[in-house]
C-alpha cells in the first residue's frame, strides 16, 4: 500500500512541477523555448550574409568579439519573410555548447508552465515530423508551441558555422 501512495504522490508531484519558457511570436503564433537555453536577447544588428547558404541562414554577427551564426526562424519554418520592425530581435541560444542566434518577430514573456499544462505534440503521420516540438503548452488561456531548439537547429548549416566559429574563436585565444 505504501508503494501505491508513494507512486501517486510522485505522480502528483510531477504534475505540480513547472518549467520556465521564453515565449516569442512568429506572425500571430506564439512559441516557447526552455529559458535555460537562452543566453541573451538583443536587438537586430548588422548581419553579415554568407554566400551559398540556405535562405533561412541570415549570416553571422559579431557579438562582443564572438562570431555567431543567425537563423531566421520564420524562413526555417517555411513562413513568409517580413520586414523587420522595432520589435524584431535576436534570441541568442546555446545549442550543443555553441551559441547561435534566432531572429523572431517579437519576444513575449518568460512563462512558467506547469507540466500538467503541457500536452504531447500531435502525430500527423509518418510524412510529417514533429520531433522538434517539446509539447503544446497551455498558459494564460493561450496555446504555445514549445520548441526543442536543439532539434530545430540540428543538421543546419548554422550547426557547421557555429562549430567553425567556436574553433576560430579558440584558435584566436
Amino acid at each position: 500500500m505504501s508503494n501505491t501512495v508513494t507512486s501517486a504522490a510522485r505522480g502528483q508531484e510531477n504534475e505540480q512541477t513547472s518549467s520556465k519558457f521564453l515565449t516569442f511570436f512568429l506572425s500571430e503564433e506564439e512559441y516557447g523555448l526552455e529559458i535555460l537555453k537562452v543566453q541573451e536577447i538583443i536587438g537586430v544588428m548588422d548581419i553579415t550574409p554568407l554566400p551559398g547558404t540556405p535562405p533561412y541562414l541570415c549570416g553571422v554577427i559579431n557579438l562582443r568579439g564572438k562570431v555567431i551564426p543567425v537563423v531566421n526562424l520564420r524562413l526555417k519554418f517555411d513562413m513568409e519573410a517580413v520586414a523587420r520592425t522595432s520589435e524584431t530581435c535576436i534570441i541568442v541560444v546555446k545549442v550543443n555548447g555553441v551559441e547561435r542566434g534566432i531572429v523572431v518577430d517579437k519576444v513575449s514573456e518568460v512563462a512558467d508552465i506547469n507540466a500538467a499544462e503541457i500536452e504531447e505534440a500531435p502525430a500527423f503521420g509518418t510524412d510529417i515530423s514533429t520531433d522538434y516540438i517539446l509539447g503544446i503548452g497551455k498558459s494564460a488561456g493561450r496555446v504555445k508551441l514549445l520548441l526543442d531548439i536543439d532539434k530545430v537547429l540540428a543538421g543546419t548549416q548554422a550547426d557547421e558555422l557555429g562549430a567553425a566559429a567556436e574553433l576560430a574563436g579558440a584558435a584566436a585565444n
